[in-house]
């Protein structure tokens, strides 16, 4: 079975949610403490033995670029200023991984996304991360995926247990459960009533996909919101009866995909950062509205 070696992180979207924030800058760049959402991304598929990260990006979207690039005047300054540990830091993001970039025309779904990777990825799988999805875990949320992947040899799916009422917000699944963290899935509902949905299990924006996704995305001419879906791939593979399966990540989701959520998440990881975390448990527990 080949190793997963390359991940795809689609990073178009104009991150509306967040606007004025992202008019000039892309919601990825957003920083929880001190760090942007995306190199908290990239650093996770690294631990998972990622060793190629293919940028899916837009107009706009140059600073992660420049984020993940060497950056010879700000190193200069820090040399000249003695700053060394921020020296360090700062030259290791450039060398966390190889760096390529594609660009994606026109926003015509996520799959569309995918696809504009497809010629670097070549015949292998390759993991799928989207840009608002963290997780805090002992063992890496890719690295979980990328075991299951090698178990089964077939496209993995993210997933996470959510309360019932909040199903209605994300794709659910159903299927067989093979253990207590995998599943067979059989069928994908997008956004379901609450008393439709047949599980309490959600894709969380975390995948492996194989060529035969990228094959079925590139037959379909769009799906059923207009647009080329990742999730539509899915339902047409599980109609031809091709096995597809999901994986409950273990540890703690911290989806940045909204405001509140990215609030949450920032406070999360600041009460673990070992810099801030004992006077932001102290302001938190002063707290008095």
């Amino acid at each position: 079975m080949q190793k997963i070696k390359k991940a795809i992180l689609p990073v178009a979207g104009f991150g509306t949610r967040f606007l004025p924030a992202t008019k000039a800058q892309p919601k990825e760049m957003l920083p929880i403490v001190d760090k942007p959402v995306i190199q908290y991304l990239v650093e996770e598929a690294v631990s998972a033995g990622i060793e190629e990260i293919i940028f899916v990006t837009g107009r706009g979207k140059r600073a992660i670029e420049d984020h993940f690039d060497t950056s010879f005047e700000l190193e200069y300054n820090l040399v000249e200023k003695d700053k060394n540990d921020l020296l360090e830091e700062v030259r290791r993001i450039s060398g966390l991984a190889k760096f390529s970039y594609v660009r994606q025309p026109q926003p015509l779904g996520d799959g569309h996304a995918i696809l504009q990777a497809a010629h670097i990825v070549g015949d292998e799988p390759v993991l799928v991360i989207f840009g608002d999805c963290l997780y805090d875990s002992e063992v890496p949320a890719s690295a979980q995926l990328i075991e299951t992947f090698e178990k089964y040899g077939d496209p993995v799916i993210g997933l996470s247990a959510i309360e019932k009422k909040d199903v209605s917000k994300f794709g659910v699944i159903d299927g067989v459960e093979l253990d207590e963290y995998t599943w067979e899935i059989k069928k994908m509902i997008e956004k379901p009533k609450v008393e439709d949905a047949p599980t309490n299990l959600v894709a969380v924006g975390k995948y492996i996909i194989t060529p035969s996704v990228f094959e079925t995305l590139s037959k379909m001419k769009n799906g059923k919101s207009g647009e080329i879906r990742l999730a539509d791939a899915f339902e047409i593979m599980l109609s031809n009866n091709k096995p597809l399966y999901g994986k409950i990540l273990e540890g703690s989701w911290l989806d940045t995909g909204n405001k509140i959520n990215f609030m949450k998440a920032a406070i999360h990881l600041g009460l673990k950062h070992p810099e801030i975390k004992d006077e932001l448990k102290k302001y938190l527990k002063n707290l008095d509205f």
